[in-house]
Order: structure tokens, then sequence, then C-alpha cells
């Protein structure tokens, strides 16, 4: 089962925050009848719809609207612009994503227009959020990138803050590790700028990197930030992020393996959740829940904490985790034996996940699917799902593939240079032996021509036959490493093919004659499955080029496995936890806790780094 995290996103309105008085609202109902026509009463009205938007949302909408026709009919612009932001939000949790989106695209242009950019910043906020949660991330990242333009035109530090950070946020969500870290280190160095000083914010940039850490299977970095993150935010009494850290620690927990640490860190979280009535995290942490009761074969108690999970998934409107909540209902489901349960949950997680694009998901889904198929002894549908699971297991790891070819091409670009500075060097120790040799001549002649030939031809022949040899071993290892390269690069030609194969895929399911193309779809994805013996191959390059690697690691670390040197090597080409999943097609969870348990083996403390280990070796 996945855990579901919770973003660490700071929700920010861009009016007064509701009304928490039944006394205060009276008193704005009354002003907004009494009030002429103005802008005056375009703000009440904003008041109005934030004080019923959590309370009684048809209430909050009808305001709304009010606010909207009455800003456009004495030419607000602003009035207007947060008008339609209020729709957008309205409609989120309706859910009606098409009119959410709508409504944020004209709230953005609307403020845009008139260069209200202290309200435009809050709602390409609101709308790089919501674009987070639905899964796409390019939409967000670019939201996050315009909203930081703003803030800094606005000279703003705690919007630039919030940006960064949601940015870094975004990173970790489609794994780019190295660039999430890179933006909550930025967030970091922006907060020690600002004054008086931002608790808050540097709270959450903890929060992050020890998230980071988490994801990258660096359990023991991650504690201390995450545990330090949830003792400052205790001390400013923030019931929201005290909330939110505790997720993350007991995802962290959950990783380690200590399921009653995880399972107290979920309650404590549940228990502020409901005070908060937030179903966002309600939902996470009883689906976390159902996660550690699932671990221990309790599949009966997993399951109804999953329905309830679902239910409230249908009323926030998060696509991608109402996929993952009919994934795992599915799983549950299978596990406790209602495989028809399993089937109808599995194909309403793919139907979702295939309108939206989400490879990741659909793997999950047609894995799991094809599994219940066979119980139930439909094994053409296993089959078909099996072979749909191995198109998208291809892909998600090609994509990866992609990545990997540039970090090769680096990697090689600079032990080539590293190459010449050793020859440079050889030369100059060749040199020095040349003097000390032209010594050696002038004493042996002193003793007799002959035998001065004699060690003169000897000594001549040795560096003759000494240089030939490191010429050879030098072409050699170039060679090789070009090889390496030139493997890399067929890894990206199989992108290409796979793309095509996608496009004819497409043709195929709008054409008369699909069931003939998809077959012949299905036999040149085999033949390229069965002529593709890309980890061979590759452990084949990698003991060429870095030929002393393992003899390095068995001398050191004699208790090490064949499985944990296999890690170490992938560790060695600087891979990241997910790449290295993808290779070893086993999931991530597998591979952090095979991390986990290396740096046991090789006695490495908190302090230091199993990848720089590694890549010093």
């Amino acid at each position: 089962m996945k855990l579901i995290f919770f973003k660490l996103i700071l929700l920010i309105f861009p009016i007064i925050l509701s009304s928490q008085n039944d006394k205060k609202l009276d008193s704005l109902l009354t002003a907004f009848d009494n009030q002429p026509e103005g802008i005056e009463k375009v703000k009440t009205s904003q008041k109005l719809y934030h004080a019923f938007k959590h309370k009684k949302p048809e209430e909050a909408f009808k305001h709304a609207k009010l606010g909207l026709a009455l800003s456009k009919k004495i030419n607000y612009k602003t009035g207007e612009g947060l008008g339609y932001l209020n729709l957008a939000y309205y409609y989120r949790f309706v859910p009606d994503l098409d009119s959410t989106r709508y409504y944020f695209k004209k709230s953005a242009k609307t403020l845009s227009d008139f260069d209200d950019k202290k309200n435009l910043w809050f709602a390409l906020n609101e709308y790089a959020i919501f674009e987070t949660i639905q899964g796409d991330f390019k939409t967000a990242l670019k939201l996050a990138d315009d909203g930081l333009k703003v803030a800094t035109a606005l000279k703003h530090g705690p919007h630039m803050v919030d940006n960064i950070q949601r940015k870094s946020t975004i990173y970790m969500d489609t794994g780019d590790f190295k660039l999430a870290m890179e933006e909550a280190l930025n967030a970091s160095r922006v907060l020690d700028t600002i004054k008086p000083e931002n608790k808050v914010g540097k709270a959450i940039a903890l929060g992050d990197i020890g998230r980071i850490e988490m994801l990258r299977g660096n359990y023991e970095e991650a504690l201390h930030p995450l545990t330090e993150s949830l003792e400052a935010f205790k001390k400013l009494n923030n019931v929201f992020w005290i909330a939110t850290m505790y997720i993350e620690l007991g995802n962290l927990y959950w990783y380690m393996d200590n399921l009653d640490k995880s399972l107290e860190c979920y309650e404590a979280s549940l228990v502020l959740s409901k005070k908060m009535n937030r179903d966002d995290f309600i939902a996470s942490n009883l689906s976390n829940m159902a996660g550690i009761f699932s671990k221990r074969g309790n599949h009966k108690k997993a399951l109804e904490l999953l329905l309830e999970t679902h239910e409230i998934t249908k009323r926030i409107g998060s696509n991608n985790n109402l996929i993952i909540s009919f994934n795992e209902i599915g799983d549950a489901s299978y596990r406790s034996g209602d495989f028809n349960r399993a089937i109808h949950n599995h194909s309403e997680a793919i139907r979702l996940a295939d309108s939206m694009g989400l490879i990741d998901l659909l793997e999950d889904g047609y894995r799991n699917r094809s599994k219940a198929y066979e119980k139930i002894g439909n094994l053409k549908g296993a089959l078909d799902d099996q072979r749909q699971y191995q198109i998208f297991h291809d892909s998600i790891y090609n994509q990866n593939i992609a990545k990997q070819i540039d970090e090769l091409k680096t990697q090689y670009e600079t032990e080539k240079k590293e190459q010449q500075i050793l020859l440079q060097k050889n030369e100059i120790d060749l040199l020095k032996q040349k003097g000390e040799i032209d010594n050696l001549y002038k004493i042996l002649f002193g003793i007799g021509f002959l035998l001065s030939l004699i060690a003169f031809y000897a000594v001549r022949q040795k560096l003759k036959r000494s240089k030939i040899e490191r010429e050879k071993l030098d072409l050699e290892l170039d060679f090789k490493k070009k090889e390496l390269t030139t493997h890399a690069l067929h890894l990206a030609k199989k992108n290409e093919v796979l793309e095509s194969l996608k496009q004819q895929a497409k043709a195929f399911k709008s054409s008369e004659n699909s069931t003939k193309g998809f077959n012949q779809l299905i036999r040149t994805i085999n033949f390229d499955l069965k002529d593709d013996n890309n980890w061979e191959n590759f452990s084949k390059y990698f003991e060429e080029v870095h030929k002393d690697f393992n003899s390095n690691v068995k001398q050191q670390f004699p208790a090490v496995t064949p499985n944990e040197l296999r890690l170490m090597a992938l560790l060695k080409m600087n891979l990241s936890s997910k790449e290295i999943a993808n290779i070893l097609n086993i999931s991530q969870e597998g591979i952090k806790k095979a991390r986990y348990r290396l740096r046991k083996k090789l006695g490495i403390t908190t302090e230091d780094s199993l990848q720089d280990l590694v890549l010093n070796l």
C-alpha cells in the first residue's frame, strides 16, 4: 500500500479570515443590506463569503456571485478578480474541476491585466495548490514560478519563501529530490534575510529537508529535522503544522518498520485534524493507518478505514488521491479474498488514471487487477493486464533512463578529464625516471662500455614495454567508457521506440480493425523486450570500467551479500532510489529498506552519508 503524503503546503487566503462569531456575522449581513452599491459593499460580500465558505458553502457561493456581479457593474477589477477566485475555491470542493480551472484562470488574468500584484499572488498560489493536488505538476510548477516573479516584484520575502517551498514540494512529488533539496535550501537562505525572524517559515523549511531525506531513503538523516520541525511548531502552538508534521513522522517511522511509533503519530494527527475539521488531514491519516493494519494482517480493519477514507476523498475532490484510494481498496479486497470487489476498484483507478495520464498509478492498477483476474480464472484478462502493466512499467523505466543519460555523459567527461590529469602526472614521473637513468648511464660508462650498453638496452626495453602497456590500458579504458555511453544512448533510443508504439496504440484505438493493430503492437513490444539485456550489459560495462570496485567492497565489507553489492554498484553510478528501484524492478519502499539495512551492516552513523562512502570506494 502507498502512503499518502500530505503536501507541505500552507493554504493562504487573500481576504480577511472567516468570522468565528455569530454576532459579528449578523453585523456583516446587516451592513451588506444597508450599504449602497460600491467598493465597500463588495468588500463586505467578500467577508461574508469567507465567513460562510466552510460552514455553509451554498451561502458562500451566493455572496461570491453577488460580489462578482456588483464588481462588474461598478467596474471594480480587484473585486472582480477576487470574485472569480472565490468561485474557483467553491467549485474545487464541489468538486467541479473544469469550473475550478476556468475561474482560476479568469481570476489570474483579471488581476494581472489590472496589475494588482498583491491579490494576483494569492490567486496564483491557490491555483498552484489545486494543480499540485490534482497531479498536474508541470502546470503547478509554472504557477509557482509565476508567483515567485510576482513576490520578487513586490519585494515580499515571506511570499518568495512560500513559492520556493512550493516548488520544492512539487519536485518531491515528481521524484526529483536533487532539485527539491536545492529549492528547500534556497528557501532557508531567503528566510535568513527576513527580519523579524519568520519562525513558521524556518520550521517549514526544516520539515521540507526532513521529508526529502526520507523520500531519498536516508531515514536517520530525516529524523532530526522532522522532529525539530515538530517541536518548533509546538512552541508556536500552530495546530495546522503540528498535525502535518505528525503525519510526516508517521511516514518516517513506517519506513523504519517502527509501526507502533508510526500509528502513534497518525493517531495524534487524527485527533488534531478532527478538531480543525480538516477532511484532507483526516483522509491522509486514516489511509496511512489502514496501511499499518494491513501490514499487521488485519485486512478487515484496513478495508474499513479505507472505505471511510474513500468517502472523504470523494468530497475533497483530489483525483490523484482518489486513484490511490481505489487501488488501495482493491489491494485490501484482494488480500481479504473479495476478488470481484478488487477488480471493480482497480478498474475505477485505471479509468481515472488513464484520463489524467498518470502512468505510475496505471502501472499499479493493471498489475493488481491482473492478479485478481487470475484468482477468478479470467486468464485472458489477467494476461491482457499483465501486458499493459509491462508497457507502463517499461515507460517509467525509460523515463528514468533518460535522466541517467545526462548523468552518464557528465560522469564520462569528468572521468576523462581526471584520466588526462593522471596521464600528465605519469609523464612527469617518466621524465624524472629518465633523469635518474641518465645519471646511471654515466656511472656505468665509468665501469665499462660493454656493461653500459647492456644496461642501457635493458632499461630502454623496460621503459618501452611499460609505455606500450600503459597506452594499451588507457585505450582499453577509454573504449570501455565509450561503450558505456553508447549503451546509455541505446537506452535513450528505446524511448523513441516506445513513443512510436504509444502513437500506434492511439491510432489502433480509433481504427476499425483495432484488434489486429493491438496484436501487432504487442508482438512489437515482446520482440523489443526479448532483445533487451539492459541490466546484463550495464553490469558488464560497470565491472570493466570500475574493475576494482567489487573487490574493494568485498575486502572492506566481507559480510555484504550479492544483492547488496548490486545496490552499491548502482549507488556508485550516483543513481537515485527511484531510478535504482526501476532498474532492479522492485518497489521504492524495498530500495529504501535495503539502503537502511546496508547502512546498518556497513556501520555508518547518522552523520555519515552512504552515497559518499560508496562513491569513494
